[in-house]
């Protein structure tokens, strides 16, 4: 093990391009959690470029030549020698050991609790940041983000290979189990699924375990795979179901249902913002710290949106709401309404206009 610890030591980090996310790495010790390939190693290998090479030991413990036992053995004394301040286990797993240095940072889609690991969470691309990909920002980035998703390494991936190579990405990162749940998931984008549901849609057509099925859900769920909205003051009530990333629409499924996937757009972003938020019935989200109510409307116009408005108006009213946002392609305007400020607003500057 001395000798696979030796050539970590050596060898170079090579590192493309890097482009800036909106969190980053100081000088604590961290957990950075993500599923794969949302860009964790990137990120590390970025913060390791700017320390002195001999001061840090980059180890991906997905390397099939690391035996556990006798990497445990010899790392402290390993990282003594060297006088190693920085340490990374990359897509880290529990049996590794911790080992005294001045800064220990470890990658995993499984967020683990240590006290001592200040914890970052990294999802996809969200489309401020996609946009740091783009040449230049025109009407066609919207539609270039659709195209793409907010996996960094598609913007190496030819367009034919795309949905192959996540598939295949997919399969390699997932259970089997897992991985059927996310296929179902991605045709139910943006609607009320439970684990029971896809319990009963599973069972007849393959030999499954409920329980199984219902602890996979939750890993998948744990996992930021899938992610579950609850609707508002009901939380027994079955929740909408969003995908980690739009991409996984096309890539898992046939269905193109184009308004189920803006919305589930939509929903990554409240969720990188950390704005709460919650379904109603004919409510998209419901963002209670803003008494705000946003609506997925691609293609509306003023005339669609106050249709909308006449059937939401109760809510409107009871919950207090004074602002409501119709999300769209590329339609800007607004609607007069006595309680609430109501206006569309294409999708590129709704996420950027603050």
């Amino acid at each position: 093990m001395e000798i696979l610890l030796e050539e970590f030591y050596k060898t170079d980090i090579n590192l493309e391009k890097f482009h800036d996310r909106k969190i980053f790495i100081g000088e604590k010790s961290y957990q950075i959690n993500g599923i794969t390939k949302s860009g964790k190693s990137i990120l590390v290998k970025n913060y390791l470029l700017s320390l002195k090479k001999n001061s840090y030991l980059y180890i991906d413990c997905s390397d099939i030549r690391i035996q556990t036992d006798k990497l445990n053995s010899s790392l402290t004394s390993f990282c003594n020698k060297n006088r190693i301040d920085v340490l990374v286990l990359d897509n880290y797993i529990p049996s590794i050991k911790f080992v005294n240095v001045s800064q220990l940072i470890i990658t995993s889609e499984i967020h683990y609790k240590f006290d001592m690991l200040k914890t970052l969470q990294l999802f996809p691309l969200d489309y401020e940041e996609f946009l740091a990909y783009e040449h230049k920002y025109d009407s066609s980035a919207l539609n270039h983000f659709f195209q793409l998703g907010g996996f960094p390494i598609m913007h190496k991936i030819y367009s034919d290979e795309r949905n192959i190579y996540l598939q295949k990405t997919l399969k390699y990162s997932l259970q089997e189990m897992e991985f059927d749940i996310l296929c179902f998931c991605a045709k139910m984008m943006s609607q009320k699924v439970s684990a029971f549901t896809i319990y009963e849609r599973l069972k007849h057509i393959r030999k499954i375990s409920k329980d199984k099925l219902y602890k996979s859900f939750d890993t998948l769920h744990k996992k930021n795979y899938i992610h579950l909205l609850e609707k508002a003051n009901h939380p027994k009530a079955t929740k909408k179901v969003y995908l980690c990333d739009i991409s996984l629409k096309s890539a898992l499924s046939l269905d193109k249902h184009f308004g189920r996937l803006f919305e589930n757009m939509i929903y990554l972003e409240l969720l990188k913002s950390g704005v709460e938020s919650f379904y109603e019935d004919g409510i998209d989200f419901y963002l209670p710290s803003n008494d705000e109510i946003i609506l997925g409307m691609p293609f509306a116009d003023e005339r669609t949106l106050f249709k909308k408005m006449e059937a939401i108006e109760a809510f409107i009213f009871s919950y207090g709401i004074k602002k409501v946002t119709a999300v769209t392609m590329n339609r800007e305007g607004s609607v007069n309404h006595p309680f609430s400020k109501v206006e569309m607003l294409p999708f590129d500057i709704w996420v950027l206009g603050d």
